[in-house]
């Protein structure tokens, strides 16, 4: 129900979860997704406050839930205090200095503001500590990309899809940048099928996976709330 829309649905039954699972940490964060959705919809500040706080409970449960600090930290940029959005990732990386994801979701957070060359800096050390990180490898190709240098964000991509192929999302890039190479130069690499794409097969737009799946979320599967 989240993933077609239908936010106050899945509201329902993820209260329904909170009260057979109060013990559940996903719970409250796709509780807290849901509320950042419907809040940002009806630009109701009541709701976006307890999504606040939805997150908040998610972090007190798993300090080192992924998405949820990715969730928190557009909510932040959401509300008009992206400041804060920074901070609370830098802390996370702070607390956690060998841990790889908290450079990653900083790096993302500064492509969302189109700051590539500080968001590059953080993929690279986050690569530096975990090579084989498929999330790293796909921010990095959205970088590449958003650099212009098409051909290295799809070796990153695909670098990234070597690692995890369950990424439509990654698949649709590759497909999308080959697209565009083939229209600009046809006898480009954008004629070689996709890896693991079969014919007619649809994919998701978006970049990264989405919150209120059916089964329980977590940090070591990494869906994450995009933007």
């Amino acid at each position: 129900m989240f993933q077609q829309g239908r936010y106050a649905e899945a509201l329902q039954y993820f209260e329904q979860a909170k009260v057979s699972d109060p013990a559940n940490p996903d719970t409250y964060y796709n509780l807290a997704s849901t509320y950042h959705k419907l809040g940002v919809a009806a630009k109701d500040p009541k709701m976006i406050d307890n999504a606040e706080r939805m997150y908040n409970t998610c972090l007190e449960m798993s300090p080192n839930h992924v998405d949820c600090y990715r969730g928190l930290s557009i909510l932040l940029v959401d509300k008009g205090q992206p400041d804060k959005g920074f901070t609370l990732l830098k802390d996370w990386a702070m607390k956690n200095p060998g841990l790889s994801d908290p450079r990653i979701e900083l790096a993302k957070l500064h492509q969302e503001f189109n700051q590539n060359k500080v968001a590059e800096q953080y993929l690279n050390e986050a690569l530096a500590m975990d090579p084989n990180n498929p999330r790293a490898w796909a921010a990095k190709g959205r970088s590449r990309e958003a650099s212009g240098d098409l051909m290295m964000a799809i070796q990153n991509y695909e670098q990234s899809l070597a690692l995890n192929a369950a990424q439509p999302e990654v698949y649709q890039r590759v497909g999308a940048l080959k697209v565009r190479l083939s229209q600009a130069a046809p006898t480009n690499i954008a004629s070689q099928p996709v890896p693991g794409m079969q014919p007619g097969t649809s994919m998701q737009p978006g970049f990264g996976t989405q919150p209120g799946v059916g089964a329980p979320t977590s940090p070591n599967t990494q869906p994450t709330t995009t933007r």
